[in-house]
């Protein structure tokens, strides 16, 4: 038995509320076809998605994507930075803080749906007009895409939601390049059904309509590591698992390849500082074979303000509520040397 609340706005209703100006719709369009282009490799920059495991705090977060746009100036000719603004990320038990979209004030374990979508919406905005920069956004739930369709340059697809259905029939509906991740158990021909569903056209219900899509020619994997039977953290980001998954993508045909690696998650063993460590060595790789420096078109990194993360109890500024952050001294630092790097 399900009990009404209240009813919610809709996507329509709250873009009225929240309205992008012209100007900024501008950047993004601009920054949407960048990153198609690194995608189909028609611009040999590498993506860089990175932010904070789990976007908790509107000034934080804004914060954090300033400093971000200034390493970006220095660094475009090489990287091509896109805030991780997760909104909809909880805790990884789902107990307590479920994100910004149940719970608009993290440290108040009150549930509100309607002020969560609204303050999402408005941080994304407030990021996008302070820093220039157009974000990513984890499609945790399906039917909230359109909350954020038209602020959004990336989208991805996490390892819990990547076999079910109706993620990949609206990643094929959307318009940027949506980042499909490995499933938890990390097969990799499951990744590429999953890439090969969102890349055909399909028709299907959605936003109480039936609709119909074109197929997303920008759908793409995301390596992050699996996890086995046991708990055990595995990584797949090494020049052999790489090149594995490379081939088995020629061999299935798609459209795109594009591998974009996560260096946290499984891949550290959820130690957020062996992320400077992992991409090192995927750059180290990327001069050893070109096909990898072909097909790896960039990297997923987790960064706050503030290393590592915080207990429920704690409220610090700038410091992740949810897994393990590199702070960012280390990643300033980071996005540079990759910058010299490549």
């Amino acid at each position: 038995m399900f009990q009404v609340i209240k009813r919610i706005l809709s996507a329509e209703e709250v873009k009225e509320l929240i309205p992008i100006p012209a100007e900024l719709a501008r950047v993004k369009a601009e920054r949407d076809e960048t990153v198609r282009d690194i995608i189909a490799g028609k611009d040999a920059r590498k993506l860089v998605i990175v932010g904070p495991c789990s976007a908790d705090n509107e000034e934080a977060v804004c914060d954090y994507v300033s400093r971000l746009a200034r390493v970006f100036d220095r660094v475009r000719d090489k990287l091509f930075i896109v805030p991780r603004i997760y909104t909809n990320k909880p805790r990884t038990k789902g107990e307590g803080y479920k994100g910004i979209l149940h719970n608009p004030d993290p440290h108040k374990n009150v549930t509100d749906i309607q002020a969560g979508i609204l303050a999402l919406r408005h941080m994304h905005l407030r990021a996008l007009r302070e820093s220039g920069l157009s974000a990513a956004d984890e499609m945790l739930y399906p039917e909230n895409h359109l909350y954020l369709d038209d602020l959004l340059t990336y989208v991805a697809v996490g390892a819990r939601s990547s076999e079910n259905q109706q993620h990949r029939l609206v990643a094929s509906g959307v318009d940027v390049p949506v980042g499909i991740k490995n499933p938890m158990h990390g097969s990799f021909p499951v990744t590429l059904n999953g890439i090969y569903a969102a890349q055909i056209p399909n028709e299907f219900k959605y936003g109480g309509c039936q609709v119909k899509t074109a197929g997303n020619p920008y759908a793409h994997a995301i390596l992050r590591g699996s996890v086995d039977v046991y708990g055990n953290n595995e990584p797949n980001y090494h020049y052999e698992d790489v090149m594995r998954f490379a081939q088995m993508y020629e061999e299935q045909g798609l459209r795109n390849p594009a591998i974009v690696i996560d260096t946290n998650h499984s891949n550290s063993d959820k130690k957020a500082a062996e992320q400077v460590r992992i991409a090192h060595e995927i750059v180290a790789n990327m001069k050893y074979s070109a096909r990898m420096h072909e097909i790896v078109k960039g990297f997923l990194i987790e960064s706050y303000i503030e290393d590592g993360n915080q207990k429920p109890s704690e409220c610090v500024y700038g410091k992740s509520i949810t897994d393990e952050c590199l702070g960012w001294e280390k990643t300033e630092r980071l996005l540079y040397d990759l910058a010299d790097a490549l």
